[in-house]
Formats: structure tokens, C-alpha cells, sequence
């Protein structure tokens, strides 16, 4: 491993364990959470933001750096990678303007239900593992699948941390909504 990628491996683990520690700050202790923001003003959609970014900045440069050194078969690779990116990138901005960047950024809105929102509470956070896994795959580095678990977890846990916010927030409306529309599926 070259002292660049042992850099983009470093920046890319600790913004996801960042990530992660600041939603299970944010489960635990939700009268002080972390995400959702509790204000509109907070920095902490900034950060977030930042974090989510940089994982999947490091994850790419990393992979660009170690291109191909994992075998990986030519249709997983090349189709399957692929698609996931297209298609994950496609859902995430359709959720997003679906449901409006003040929200996406974790704040208080009109709680969509339609669209996407249908089948899926958080087809955003869904589409951007979907990302990953297909950058992973595509990238076929070795390197890059720890920042990518990491990855993956946060946005698993994410919407542990909002959902008893959203709950607070939309009373019966969101707590009717998580009866009849799975978490991610």
C-alpha cells in the first residue's frame, strides 16, 4: 500500500466511524442527538454531508488507486457495478427532490409518502448503499471494501437515529406510514 492510499484509507475509516458514532450518540441519547439536527441553523447537516462525502470520495480515489487488484468476474464487475451506481444514483436524486433538500438534510418538512416514499421509508439511504457496493464492485480493490462496510453500516443506522424524530414530529401520520411501508424495503 502507497502513503496515498494508506491516507485516503485513514480519512475514509474515520469519517465513517465519525458517522457512526455520532448516530449511535444520536439512538441512545435522543434528547440530545446528534441527527436530525435540532435546529435549522445547526452546522451538523454541514458535517454530515462532509462525512457521507468524504467516504465516498476515499472510497473512490482509493479505488482508483487500486484498480483491479481483486478478481473480480467481468459481469459482476462490469454490469452489476455499474448498474448499481446508475441505478442508486438515479433513486437518490428522485428521493431527494422528492422529498426537498430540507429534509434530505434532516429537517422538518411536509412527510412525503408517495413516490418512492411508498415503497420504501428510505430509498435514499438504500440507493447510497446500493452505491457503494456497486463502486466496490466496479473498483475491484481490495482496499476500498473496508471504507465501504463502513460506509454501509452508517447509512444502515441512520434511520435508527431519525425515525423516532420523525415519529415525534408527524405523530399517528408517521407511525400509520411505518405500519404499512417497510424500513428500506
Amino acid at each position: 500500500m502507497t502513503a496515498a492510499q494508506g491516507i485516503l484509507l485513514v480519512v475514509g475509516l474515520l469519517s465513517g466511524m465519525t458517522l457512526i458514532g455520532a448516530l449511535v450518540w444520536s439512538i441512545f441519547l435522543p434528547s440530545r442527538r446528534l441527527w436530525p439536527p435540532n435546529n435549522e441553523t445547526s452546522p451538523i447537516p454541514t458535517v454530515a454531508w462532509g462525512l457521507t462525502l468524504a467516504v465516498f470520495g476515499t472510497a473512490i480515489g482509493l479505488g482508483i488507486l487500486d484498480w483491479g487488484t481483486v478478481s473480480t468476474p467481468d459481469p459482476v464487475r462490469w454490469a452489476l457495478g455499474p448498474v448499481l451506481i446508475v441505478a442508486g444514483n438515479l433513486i437518490v436524486w428522485w428521493g431527494a427532490f422528492s422529498i426537498g433538500l430540507k429534509a434530505t438534510s434532516g429537517g422538518r418538512d411536509e412527510l412525503i409518502t408517495t413516490g418512492l416514499y411508498r415503497h420504501s421509508r428510505n430509498p435514499q439511504y438504500l440507493a447510497d448503499m446500493a452505491i457503494l457496493i456497486g463502486f466496490g464492485l466496479w473498483l475491484s480493490s481490495f482496499w476500498v471494501w473496508p471504507i465501504l462496510a463502513v460506509g454501509v453500516v452508517a447509512l444502515a443506522m441512520a434511520p435508527f437515529a431519525e425515525e423516532p424524530w420523525l415519529s415525534a414530529q408527524y405523530g399517528a401520520k408517521f407511525d400509520d406510514y411505518c405500519a404499512v411501508t417497510g424500513r428500506f424495503l
